[in-house]
């Protein structure tokens, strides 16, 4: 089994002017990198070093295998929250077992997006509609608020779903810290002015370093604030988790769902990133860069992750021309985790949690749901459906919500395809929908209809309906009806047989059926199953205006 190397082809190119660029943006992703581990380990209800070690061990690999050259592996808080939400119950408050079972589904990630790659399954991130992401992102983001106030606030949380935080979140308002509010909402502050007059700049790095000086010259525990707590120097034992065989079956929804939005994700940021600066992207290589990247997170203590939108954007703001700035960051964060990350351990919570705020506040497309409900209402209804998903079922479901609705999304408009009603463009032989240009002249006695679809066993009677409706809809039944089947790249046998019906109805009502402009493979389908003759006798020479002037 040949597996690609994309880095080597690059790497051979590889022009010595790149490396400062690299250098620099390896430098400021990793700073997004360092705050963005600690907290969503936080939301995944695990240690922060398990931030930190994901972040670490898949940038080491990932950039070998991915054919963006500026999309950044990271822990994401949608896969966060859903590694959080999902594992307690499965690890029965066991700290150690919750870690290995998050590792775990890191392995199983890798595994499933190894197969995606083997099976060539690139177009299957097409199968989660971009409505279904922006309702589940901001399910997401609404409930990863609801987790993250009480810790801004310094009282505890609960552990439900969107109502229920929300709920505890308003009754024990009054139990407020004052302390933990005040450097909460400063660290907030200045983390939202950040976004707004230094973009693209690592502030959440110096409002973590801030947060832990305020904290050892204040005294902030001693007021009741709580911090971050001992982050462990050095790394950690590799190796496959401590799993049984039947918690295998309890991660696989997970891993799957986690697959799924990394998958989205990745491919998204990929071709954002290729429609920008052109070259191409590959989406089976980035199954196979996930792969890896999950693989290293996971024999490294890690959880699962994808690629990150907004540390992407980083790193191509900050200079990166290669995915060398992805190694590059990751050393830096080797060298935090080997020398330096004792210092975290003043981390005030507050600050952690308003660190987390921020970045989910991306998540929130109101923009987005607003341009649904103006310009396409049943996309609009999807993404809310996603969304209340999210907030009424939890993330898993949600997720799991998110995908069902756009297959049923896909089926519906593969079993609805339009069918034009044509007419022939003024002064020419062509003929094209009158339902888009009206100006198209009508052809006396004669109605013209072209699906715009392969024909198969789910669409067809919609076809049929849709072209009797018309017939029996005119004041003066029509002389004949043109098919034009040029659309149609295919027609299974119920479908043939379908044609051969309403052909046959259309002729007890008097009416000639002609079908014209079958291609090949559609013309030796009709011909096979003895249909021809109902249609009027296909050939590859007949056009629709040919068949208007006979008829």
């Amino acid at each position: 089994m040949n597996i690609p190397l994309p880095a080597l082809t690059w790497l051979r190119k590889y022009d010595k002017s790149w490396l400062r660029g690299d250098v620099i943006a390896g430098i400021t992703l990793a700073a997004y990198l360092l705050p963005a581990g600690l907290g969503d380990a936080s939301l995944a209800n695990l240690p922060p070093e398990a931030g930190l070690y994901a972040c670490l061990f898949g940038g080491l690999v990932f950039w070998l295998f991915c054919s963006s050259r500026h999309t950044a592996i990271t822990v994401t808080s949608a896969i966060s929250l859903l590694i959080g939400a999902s594992l307690g119950g499965i690890a029965g408050g066991d700290p150690a077992r919750f870690g290995a079972l998050a590792a775990g589904a890191a392995l199983l990630v890798a595994l499933l997006a190894f197969f995606a790659w083997l099976a060539k399954a690139g177009a299957i991130v097409n199968f989660i509609s971009e409505s279904v992401m922006t309702g589940f992102k901001c399910g997401v983001a609404l409930f990863l608020i609801s987790t993250q106030l009480p810790k801004l606030f310094g009282f505890h949380g609960t552990h439900g779903d969107f109502w229920e935080n929300s709920a505890h979140f308003l009754r024990h308002l009054g139990e407020t810290n004052p302390a933990s509010a005040g450097i909460g909402l400063a660290a907030l502050a200045a983390l939202a002015l950040g976004k707004v007059f230094l973009k693209n700049k690592p502030v959440a790095l110096f409002v973590v370093i801030g947060g832990i000086l305020a904290s050892a010259w204040l005294g902030l525990e001693a007021y009741g604030v709580k911090l971050l707590g001992e982050v462990p120097r050095g790394l950690p034992v590799m190796g496959l988790p401590a799993l049984h065989l039947s918690d295998l079956n309890k991660l696989l929804p997970l891993a799957i769902a986690c697959f799924l939005l990394g998958a989205v994700e990745t491919a998204a940021i990929g071709r954002m990133f290729t429609a920008k600066h052109g070259g191409r992207l590959d989406a089976n290589r980035e199954f196979l860069a996930l792969a890896a990247a999950n693989l290293a997170a996971g024999v490294g203590r890690g959880f699962p992750v994808s690629g990150g939108m907004s540390q992407s954007l980083v790193n191509e703001g900050g200079g990166a021309r290669t995915p060398l700035s992805g190694l590059v960051a990751a050393g830096i964060i080797l060298a935090v985790v080997l020398f330096f990350s004792h210092l975290l351990s003043a981390l005030p919570q507050p600050v952690l949690a308003a660190v987390v705020l921020v970045a989910v506040a991306g998540l929130f497309k109101l923009s987005t749901l607003k341009q649904l409900w103006r310009s396409d209402r049943p996309e609009f209804v999807v993404a809310m459906a996603a969304l209340l998903g999210v907030l009424g079922s939890g993330l898993l479901r949600g997720v799991l919500i998110g995908a069902i609705i756009s297959l049923v999304q896909l089926l519906r408009r593969a079993s609805h395809p339009h069918v034009a009603f044509l007419g022939r463009i003024p002064g020419t032989r062509r003929f094209s929908d009158r339902e888009r240009h009206p100006d198209n002249e009508l052809i006396p006695g004669v109605l013209i209809f072209r699906p715009e679809s392969g024909l198969v066993y789910f669409n067809v009677d919609h076809v049929c309906d849709a072209i009797l409706s018309r017939v029996q809809a005119e004041s003066t039944p029509p002389r004949a009806v043109v098919l034009d089947l040029s659309a149609a790249p295919r027609v299974d046998m119920q479908s043939a047989e379908a044609l051969a019906a309403l052909a046959s109805e259309l002729t007890g009502m008097g009416i000639r059926v002609q079908a014209v402009e079958a291609r090949a493979a559609v013309r030796d389908r009709l011909r096979a199953a003895g249909v021809d003759a109902k249609l009027g006798g296909i050939n590859r020479f007949t056009s629709v205006a040919d068949a208007v002037e006979a008829l």
